[in-house]
């Protein structure tokens, strides 16, 4: 499992003073970055030495209580399944003990030129 920590600040909020749907996208971004990171494989190198890229395929989310401004969250993601061409993650954001969200990634590998590709070996045993 890997964590990331994340404060709230104005630019993630809405109108109404609670963190904005969207941003909770960005968080969980910065948190399969930072997952793919700690196990080895990083982003741009991939993409520069292999010209892969990992992209999200399929996102289930559910919102589950308003964070605000200043919340100190932290974004949990941990592999559910590694598959041929794809990694399915389960990532929940928190507040302390408190789920906010939690959402089910499906990401996919695919080429330069946008077609779908497998996950190669050295990359999948990193992710073991």
């Amino acid at each position: 499992m890997s964590t990331l920590a994340v404060r709230v600040y104005w630019e993630d909020t809405d109108a109404g003073g609670v963190v904005y749907h969207a941003s909770y996208l960005r968080f969980m971004e910065r948190g399969r970055t930072e997952f793919l990171r700690e196990c080895g494989v990083h982003q741009a190198a991939l993409q520069d030495e292999t010209g892969l890229t990992f992209v999200v395929a399929d996102m289930n989310i559910r919102f589950r209580q308003p964070a605000r401004l200043d919340d100190v969250l932290v974004v949990e993601t941990v592999v559910e399944e590694s598959g041929g061409a794809s990694l399915s993650l389960r990532q929940t954001v928190l507040r302390g003990q408190d789920v906010i969200v939690e959402a089910d990634v499906t990401c996919a590998v695919i080429s330069r030129d946008g077609k779908p590709m497998r996950i190669p070996a050295d990359v999948k045993a990193k992710l073991a």
